[in-house]
């Protein structure tokens, strides 16, 4: 079970800093507009950037596996959220870009969706509540949208 700790960084505000179990931090405030000085991730940036990050080292992890060279890798993540509180995310998209000299469409393809319907717990959580669209391109070209 991961375990982490988050402390107030500055009483005076809302900030605070996250430690990981593995020792590593990330520091998270709120915006002005809610009291915060906007000295770190909200923590629904957090959220959405977990989601890219696990489904990305399932993606490069399942492409190694079938021994794609990787020239390119990125992926952008973009989130609409409710306007009722609590303002949980309802649309999510995902674009993976891909540039690789070897992979086949479908290999790419097969990957990306190992990672959203097997293994990426971030995005089985959030698909709860949230509509998630996948768009791949490869190479500069559109493939698909799941």
């Amino acid at each position: 079970m991961p375990k982490a700790s988050v402390s107030l960084i500055d009483p005076d505000g809302m900030a605070l800093r996250a430690m990981s179990e593995s020792g590593f931090q990330v520091v998270m405030d709120a915006g002005p507009d809610v009291g915060g000085k906007g000295q770190g991730l909200r923590p629904t940036e957090l959220t959405a950037i977990s989601l890219a990050g696990c489904t990305g080292i399932d993606v490069l992890s399942i492409l190694k596996k079938m021994r794609v060279t990787v020239t390119r890798f990125d992926i952008d993540v973009a989130a609409d959220r409710r306007e009722e509180h609590p303002r949980v995310f309802n649309h999510i998209d995902l674009v993976y870009t891909l540039d690789s000299p070897d992979v086949k469409p479908e290999q790419f393809a097969r990957a990306v969706s190992l990672s959203a319907e097997r293994y990426c717990s971030v995005s089985a959580m959030l698909e709860k509540t949230a509509a998630i669209r996948r768009v791949l391109i490869l190479n500069g070209t559109e493939l698909a949208s799941e």
